[in-house]
């Protein structure tokens, strides 16, 4: 859609893009490339998110590097996942724009959309310009599920002000937190052509590119609002597994009796399998797991922060000792103390959905007069 305007937004300007391996075109061209040949543009610093440049790191900062331009030009690679999570005034001296052009997975705590917030308010104390190329939602536009970020949690995976699902594309995300934030931006978002809310990515005819190395396909991110909070507890949610995000297990796990709760739960939108693996990396790693595959049969039925809720009670009546929850941390994945309060009193997920759904249904609501589609 910018190239079809002849790039008029970035014109006679020199350019910062913070991308990686998912800013392509619809032809296959990486932004980074298609910014640089750009007549009139002059692309003059790359930044990277977390899991770096090409999306293939699994943790830690990326170093800085450079980046050869098809002219053979080469260009600064900034990280934004190390010591400096946000452009710094040096990074960006000289610059007239920053441009962010990375596919978001729709969950609250995914990185990118924080590393474009840090980015959006370090452009606005530098008073340059910040353009979003929208993309689409991958898990639709429609959906709101989970509860709010309460206002007394900041973190790096705790930073916009929206439920867990929140519906909302990139571009849609910076406007609702330049409002929000206050942050005074001088933001321009560069719409998309033939998206609408109810679109899943694979409706969008786009190929799906592995957004991380943990994040392989549409299942995947579609169970993610939900398992991926399991990542503030002791049990793993299949990284290390050719499943992640749609499985999890433990080497203590009464594999049975979690499947038989889940089954008797009667959730729409899945199917429960026992399963055991190994995982390579992370938690257990090479250690023999039982657990529960999780598999996706209707998405547009499925509750991600339904299913968490069944899952994180059945686990706590099922292993009062082995499982354990680090509520330092789950407080940024679910967003709210709320939770936690819940989970210690023996709340059943029943009395944990009617909080979800409060929020979920008021976000719907605040969310709308940031929506471009």
């Amino acid at each position: 859609m910018l190239e079809a305007t002849g790039f008029q937004q970035l014109k006679g300007k020199r350019v910062g893009l913070i991308t990686n391996h998912t800013g392509l075109d619809r032809k296959g061209r990486p932004t980074a490339q298609v910014l640089a040949g750009a007549e009139g543009v002059r692309l003059a610093a790359l930044f990277s998110p977390e899991h770096g440049f090409a999306g293939m790191v699994e943790e830690g900062a990326i170093s800085s590097g450079t980046y050869a331009l098809p002219e053979g030009r080469a260009i600064p690679v900034y990280s934004l996942y190390g010591d400096a999570k946000a452009p710094t005034a040096d990074m960006l001296s000289g610059l007239d724009a920053l441009v962010f052009d990375i596919q978001d997975v729709g969950a609250r705590f995914y990185t990118y959309p924080t590393t474009m917030a840090l980015a959006m308010e370090a452009a606005a104390k530098s008073g340059i310009e910040f353009v979003v190329l929208d993309r689409p939602d991958p898990i639709d536009g429609a959906t709101v599920q989970g509860p709010m970020l309460d206002d007394s949690v900041r973190h790096f995976t705790a930073y916009l002000r929206t439920t867990v699902r929140h519906g909302m594309t990139v571009g849609e995300l910076a406007r609702l937190h330049d409002a929000k934030a206050k942050v005074g931006s001088r933001l321009s978002v560069i719409s998309m052509r033939g998206w609408s809310r109810r679109m899943w990515y694979d409706d969008t005819g786009l190929a799906w590119i592995p957004l991380s190395p943990n994040m392989p396909d549409i299942e995947a991110a579609a169970l993610y609002p939900g398992i991926g909070c399991f990542e503030a507890t002791n049990v793993s949610v299949g990284r290390g597994t050719p499943i992640p995000f749609r499985w999890v297990g433990a080497p203590w796990l009464n594999d049975k009796g979690l499947l038989g709760r889940l089954r008797a739960a009667k959730l729409e939108g899945y199917r429960f399998e026992l399963q055991s693996h190994a995982p390579a990396k992370s938690v257990f790693q090479g250690q023999a797991c039982k657990g529960v595959r999780i598999v996706l049969i209707d998405r547009e039925a499925a509750d991600p922060l339904r299913l968490f809720a069944h899952m994180a009670c059945a686990l706590r009546d099922l292993h009062p000792a082995e499982f354990k929850v680090r509520f330092d941390e789950m407080v940024r994945m679910i967003g709210t103390d709320r939770f936690r309060l819940l989970y210690e009193k023996g709340a059943g997920p029943g009395e944990m959905m009617l909080m979800f759904e409060a929020d979920a249904a008021a976000f719907k609501k605040s969310r709308a007069p940031f929506l471009l589609y």
